[in-house]
């Protein structure tokens, strides 16, 4: 059997190579050894990272564990490696991804019900980036995919898990109104201007 230091090192070694996310459990079945033990190298380990001021930390993605390089690195590595920068995300593609990340999991048709406008592009850009993924089908006439965010939403937008979304605001615009009826808004406008 293995020392604390020993297996360490062995866990460090495992993130490295995985480049994954890895839950503990995985961890803790090839060490053969308890979750409450793998999870105490885990933070023993995030702390020595940290207190070096080491260029690698050790991220909790929701459950997950992985080594990656700090933010503040990043251009450096970027030159290094002449990495060309992606493309920021279209406004389109926040708003989709703030409807999943709040909503999960949805729907295509749900996202288009919110937006008022056809998602197609914005979810397959999304899901190419690897901010959503579909997560199966709905037990409904034609089985519809249902989509969600990924590990890679969270270590993109530095969250632990989904609890870490900011709150909604809970104002209401008093400019807009939401008229909810199933005649077309032609119809609606029609009315309200006979009255």
């Amino acid at each position: 059997m293995a020392n604390a230091k020993q297996l360490q090192a062995i866990v460090e070694a495992i993130l490295f190579a995985s480049g994954e996310p890895l839950e503990i459990e995985r961890i803790s079945q090839a060490l053969d050894i308890e979750d409450d033990q793998t999870q105490q190298i885990l933070l023993n380990l995030a702390a020595q990272l940290d207190e070096r001021e080491s260029g690698i930390c050790l991220l909790n993605l929701d459950g997950k564990y992985q080594l990656t390089t700090r933010n503040i690195y990043g251009d450096y590595i970027r030159k290094v490696l002449e990495v060309k920068r992606n493309a920021p995300l279209s406004q389109a593609a926040f708003e989709v991804l703030a409807i999943v990340a709040y909503n999960q999991p949805v729907t295509k048709a749900f996202i288009e019900q919110v937006r008022g406008v056809d998602c197609s592009g914005v979810i397959a850009t999304l899901c190419q980036r690897k901010l959503i993924e579909e997560k199966g089908r709905l037990e409904l006439a034609g089985r519809p995919l249902v989509y969600g965010t990924t590990p890679d939403f969270l270590r993109c937008f530095s969250f632990a898990s989904l609890d870490e979304l900011p709150e909604l605001p809970k104002t209401v615009d008093t400019d807009r109104q939401l008229v909810l009826s199933d005649e077309p808004e032609s119809v609606q406008q029609d009315e309200s201007n006979a009255q």
